[in-house]
């Protein structure tokens, strides 16, 4: 398989957030979050990434569009992830947030994670900014649905630099899979000077 990545902004990033949901909705299915999604969420939540700010960087297999990631500078995207920040001492104005990695499952473990990061560290550096942040939802080591073969992606993010925010922790409803109604998941903020 070769896998090409692609930066996307303005016109060429709103024709590719139909994909991004449609990946958020596959890949988001799996543990750890256990994402139950539907495309009307989807285009809600993907409106954030309206901003000329934002990016996201396509991973396409020919023309087929196998993952993403998205990102935007934080003053533009959800004030529930800002307010995790009031304590901290770096301004909002400087970081950037890299929201979702989404890649088909065939697809891992070809270095298209880095290109995901490499691509929107380097974008957020042309907007001016100091920071790289995102976070991850924080599911107990004991959770029914996690699978044995499971291995956080800790090592790879230490790896590129980033380190959790100690008490930086997001929060954001969504419904789990065999769930009737959303519930509030703690996410754990990770960062890196850029």
């Amino acid at each position: 398989m070769t896998v090409t990545t692609r930066v996307l902004t303005g016109e060429a990033l709103g024709a590719a957030l139909e994909d991004v949901a449609r990946l958020r909705i596959r890949v988001f299915h799996d543990f750890p979050y256990l994402y139950d999604g539907d495309q009307d969420y989807e285009q809600d939540y993907l409106r954030a990434y309206q901003s000329p700010g934002a990016v996201v960087v396509a991973a396409m297999d020919g023309a087929r569009v196998v993952g993403a990631a998205t990102g935007a500078p934080m003053v533009d995207h959800a004030a529930d992830f800002a307010a995790a920040f009031e304590d901290r001492p770096e301004p909002l104005d400087q970081i950037f947030y890299c929201a979702e990695s989404v890649l088909l499952r065939e697809y891992r473990g070809q270095g298209i994670g880095h290109a995901f990061f490499d691509a929107r560290e380097a974008h957020a550096r042309a907007l001016g900014l100091t920071f790289s942040a995102f976070c991850s939802v924080i599911r107990p080591a004991d959770h029914p649905a996690r699978p044995a073969d499971y291995r956080p992606l800790d090592d790879f993010w230490r790896k590129r630099g980033y380190a959790p925010l100690p008490g930086v922790i997001a929060r954001f409803s969504w419904k789990d899979l065999g769930e009737a109604a959303e519930t509030e998941k703690p996410l754990q903020f990770w960062m890196r000077p850029l």
